[in-house]
């Protein structure tokens, strides 16, 4: 896939760091991956690392893995390995061709890499640093260990079970190996310094009993290890030279670079580097608080259109090259901030512009009869595909006596200034004829059901009074040809920059007007549009066909974003 609009080519200082390795002969090329556990959906936050570590491996000829942190079977599940690899693909769809092909002749699978394929190689280190006297077993139980780590203004205690012989702890581990001990009963800790500064350091804990089901290896293993323990030594088994991570793993650096210390691994040893992770307004990425507007039914789904999720975002429409633009954008450094939701939407309006076809659509139906054309004529008109991409083409539309407009163009009474249809006033109907409102008819409640026009039959492209000027342009659709759909609205998901700010139940900012469904009236090549098909509801903004819903038979179309920013401007009167 080419992206559309080109983004200059990325510069931060991780890839300066990159660059001057590969300058030092340090590496012949990069190795990086990204390690989501999968307990839940990708949001957009992680699209941020997806982009950095893919990006770093496709621009210096390197090679990226996508691992599943799998060392948690409490939270893990095979539907989110799958979900997880699905969005990958998608997100990185043409980056990542050398980068799998180049898993793949090195004889691993062009599937994800897993931590728990190494659980034995991770046991058989483990008892390395117990025969070194680096490790040991604990028989504290999580709150004693809290409460004896002490705090950053004060030195944490020994625990009672450090000084333990290797011969005793090797027999324990083994033990604990074997399942002879029931959850919490013990722990692996490294055995570092009490007293440390860093808390990370003061003997963490390697490996506890977890006695449940594994989505992998099933009951294969009742002990599993830590992740600050399997995450640097999954990077060494694997080779990665550059293990990038958010900014709240740096206090955990000094513990990566401890174990791979004491132990024989292939040399030169990975390196952990930081950056600021992803934060953006009127957005969770919290997985875990995600997951409670799933479980609370607040939402449809981790891919209900207006979720952060990956899913949801390519559910509702947003291009794949949208969000590599967004996260190009905004640019990686070592300072935590909250990103402007309208600087990703301002993207996906850039995308879209350029790649959607331009559809008449018409969502809130009031009925136009052309007094003047006759009932059994139909015509044809020649109606642009997209006017930033001429190779697009045309495409044409039906026209007959009947008419659909939306409600909101017409007013019987209309304030100053509104140049759209009145009574005995005058618009153009895109790609074809001005039309003069003569009557308008109403039901017995007062409401108005329909009007009753004269179209100046003069006025189509090429006609003798083609360049009469009106002040109004409008969309329509054919009644006698549109198809029926249903068009789902969806809005921001929280009227609050930070929803989860300290103190506040997220929940409480969620929008009620976050999705609005109507049943609309579309041209009628959009009755047969492929799911991946990008449009614009000329006037209404971006649309997107479900690839996920029908509606008895009907297409559903999501809105993907407004054609303007409509939430600075009301932000601004506020």
């Amino acid at each position: 896939m080419t992206d559309a609009p080109t983004s200059p080519a990325p510069s931060d200082f991780i890839r300066a760091i990159v660059a001057a390795d590969l300058a030092a002969g340090r590496f012949q090329a990069p190795r990086t991956r990204f390690p989501p556990e999968p307990n839940g959906y990708l949001h957009i936050g992680h699209a941020k690392s997806i982009c950095l570590n893919f990006g770093i491996a496709r621009e210096f000829g390197g090679l990226c893995h996508l691992r599943m942190d799998d060392t948690n079977p409490t939270r893990e599940d095979t539907e989110y390995v799958e979900s997880i690899t699905r969005d990958v693909r998608w997100l990185i769809e043409g980056w990542a061709d050398q980068v799998l092909g180049l898993a793949k002749s090195e004889g691993a699978m062009p599937q994800p890499f897993y931590a728990s394929d190494y659980f034995q190689r991770l046991y058989d280190y483990a008892e390395r640093l117990i025969e070194a006297g680096k490790a040991y077993v604990c028989d504290l139980s999580p709150d004693k260990m809290i409460e004896h780590r002490g705090a950053p203004d004060r030195p944490g205690q020994d625990s009672p079970y450090r000084d333990r012989s290797v011969a005793e702890n090797l027999d324990l581990f083994r033990r604990m190996k074997a399942g002879e001990f029931p959850d919490g009963a013990k722990t692996l800790r490294a055995k570092i310094d009490m007293a440390s500064p860093n808390l990370h350091l003061r003997d963490p804990a390697l490996y506890r009993i977890r006695h449940a089901e594994h989505h992998r290896t099933g009951a294969a293993w009742c002990i599993y290890p830590m992740y600050d323990y399997a995450h640097c030594l999954s990077d060494s088994v694997e080779r990665i030279t550059h293990s990038i991570c958010t900014l709240e793993f740096e206090v955990h650096r000094p513990l990566y670079d401890w174990i791979l210390d004491q132990l024989n691994v292939p040399r030169p040893m990975p390196r952990q580097y930081e950056f600021a992770r992803l934060s953006l307004g009127y957005t969770l990425t919290s997985k875990r608080k995600l997951l409670q507007l799933v479980e609370e039914k607040r939402v449809s789904g981790w891919d209900d259109p207006r979720m952060p999720t990956l899913a949801g975002l390519r559910r509702r429409g947003v291009p794949a090259s949208a969000i590599r633009h967004f996260c190009a954008r905004i640019g990686v450094t070592k300072f935590n901030s909250i990103t402007d939701i309208a600087l990703f939407e301002h993207s996906i309006r850039e995308d879209l512009n350029a790649r959607a076809v331009r559809r008449l659509a018409v969502l809130r139906p009031l009925k136009v009869v052309l007094t003047n054309w006759p009932e059994d004529r139909s015509e044809m008109m020649s109606a642009i595909n997209n006017p930033e991409d001429p190779a697009a083409g045309t495409r044409e539309l039906p026209f007959g006596r009947e008419l659909w407009i939306e409600q909101g163009d017409f007013m019987e009474n209309p304030p100053p200034k509104f140049f759209r249809l009145r009574p005995g006033g005058e618009v153009r109907l895109k790609y074809a004829y001005i039309i003069r409102c003569d009557e308008v008819v109403k039901d017995p409640a007062g409401r108005v059901v329909e009007l009753r026009c004269s179209a100046d039959l003069g006025s189509k492209s090429g006609g003798p009074t083609a360049g009469r000027k009106v002040k109004s342009t409008i969309h329509w659709v054919s009644a006698a040809h549109a198809s029926p759909a249903e068009v789902r609205l969806y809005d921001r998901l929280f009227k609050a920059e930070l929803p989860d700010a300290e103190g506040q139940d997220f929940r409480e900012h969620l929008n009620p007007a976050s999705l609005e469904t109507t049943q609309a009236w579309v041209e009628p090549s959009l009755a047969q549009a492929g799911e991946e098909t990008y449009c614009q509801f000329e006037r209404l903004g971006y649309f997107f066909r479900d690839p996920a819903q029908t509606h008895q038979g009907r297409p559903v179309f999501n809105r993907t974003i407004t054609l303007k920013d409509t939430w600075t401007k009301e932000a601004h009167k506020g």
